[in-house]
């Protein structure tokens, strides 16, 4: 497929110009950034594993009954995607304390909380992503009241489901961020599921050990970022498909990896 018109580039995606009106194409980056992009760096293969593990969790999604934009994979580092209208808030569910609510309300990383909490954070990168009430949301128009009953009901939807999802395969599903956006049918729209799911955006812990499976360990210099990755995907089943599937992906992966890394011949 030809490299289309460049629409945007975020921290660790970009979207090109799709091959039919109203789609468009999700690059996965290797860069990786962290506390608002004031910490960067790369982590070799991301790109390629997030792919696979946002186009898993996503068809797994939809098969609840769960609108997203999400159409099909491309290759190893692309989707094709419905375009919409991302609404401009970032949703994140809690299960257990970490990050910044730890700071915020003096908690201990790792205490279960009461109950899931839901959090919106406004979508600005030069005001650091502030946390918000609904109440802004109304006040501001940034979703209307009904939008917002739909993002809410679906985020609880998809935290049961990952929950389970991941506890079958001895995850534990700390906290994750989700975005909605808006697809239109004349004066009518409607919210899908929008953006990724992946190691980038959610806090995998390990249910046996406590191990850090997601971006913490390049947030906290932890090391083991790639092999935290690719450990979750081989517990989804993602690196032992053979026939064209995501084991071959990978490998294809790490094999220019290594090609990088070798000396040409003389």
């Amino acid at each position: 497929m030809s490299r289309r018109r460049q629409i945007y580039e975020g921290k660790a995606k970009i979207l090109y110009e799709g091959p039919e009106p109203g789609t468009l194409i999700q690059y996965f980056k290797d860069d990786a950034t962290a506390f608002n992009a004031q910490k960067k760096g790369t982590i070799n293969g991301k790109g390629v594993i997030n792919n696979r593990i946002s186009e898993h969790v996503f068809t797994r999604l939809s098969h609840i009954g769960i609108p997203t934009h999400f159409i099909r994979r491309l290759n190893m580092r692309e989707q094709l995607v419905r375009q919409c209208e991302i609404v401009p808030i970032e949703v994140v569910l809690r299960n257990v304390a970490a990050g910044s609510i730890c700071k915020r309300l003096g908690l201990e990383e790792g205490d279960p909380l009461p109950h899931t909490l839901i959090e919106y954070y406004y979508k600005d990168d030069a005001l650091g992503d502030p946390l918000i009430a609904e109440e802004h949301i109304a006040c501001f128009g940034w979703a209307s009241p009904e939008e917002m009953q739909d993002i809410s009901s679906m985020a609880i939807r998809i935290n049961d489901f990952m929950s389970g999802m991941f506890a079958a395969i001895d995850i534990r599903l700390v906290d994750f961020k989700l975005e909605f956006g808006r697809i239109w049918d004349g004066d009518f729209s409607r919210i899908i599921l929008a953006d990724e799911i992946s190691p980038d955006g959610c806090r995998l812990w390990d249910m046996k050990t406590g191990e850090k499976l997601d971006k913490d360990r390049f947030r906290r210099d932890l090391g083991g970022e790639e092999e935290a990755y690719q450990e979750v995907a081989r517990r989804l089943g993602l690196l032992e498909n053979a026939d064209g599937g995501p084991g071959e992906v990978l490998d294809m992966a790490n094999h220019r990896s290594r090609m990088r890394n070798t000396p040409p011949k003389k």
